[in-house]
């Protein structure tokens, strides 16, 4: 198995837990592990997948013998997150009885994407230094 497809069997799992997460039909514990705790639930939720996917396709990318991903793509992959979560929380606020949306998890969401994103840009700047260097 090639390491792309390793990080991608990851990102699938990730995607899994966030989608569990996020479409089950009851909301987090109540009460809270700790304070807050739903938020930072849904910034890992966010933040990891989008790293894992978006590492999958740059490696996926240079295993072709290709570059790694332009900033286009890298805005994409984000885009659609950030959609994701403003979507994610309408869908819970009109067509769930037992969970409502919340703006401030839209926004917990989106600096998961945002912080997926520089963490994939200084794994992937490590990453070449190290290739660049053997």
């Amino acid at each position: 198995m090639r390491s792309w497809q390793k990080v991608a069997a990851l990102a699938v799992v990730a995607l899994g837990v966030q989608f569990y997460g996020l479409y089950r039909l009851m909301g987090p514990p109540t009460p809270p592990r700790f304070p807050n705790a739903d938020k930072l639930e849904h910034l890992l939720g966010f933040g990891l997948p989008v790293f894992l996917i978006l590492v999958t396709l740059n490696l996926r990318r240079r295993a072709r013998g290709r570059a790694g991903l332009s900033g286009l793509a890298i805005a994409v992959v984000a885009a659609i997150f950030v959609a994701h979560a403003v979507l994610s929380e309408i869908i819970q606020h009109t067509l769930y009885v037992t969970r409502s949306g919340d703006p401030r998890d839209a926004l917990a969401d989106t600096i998961g994407v945002t912080l997926g994103v520089i963490g994939y840009l200084l794994v992937m700047r490590a990453y070449d230094r190290n290739r660049t260097r053997a």
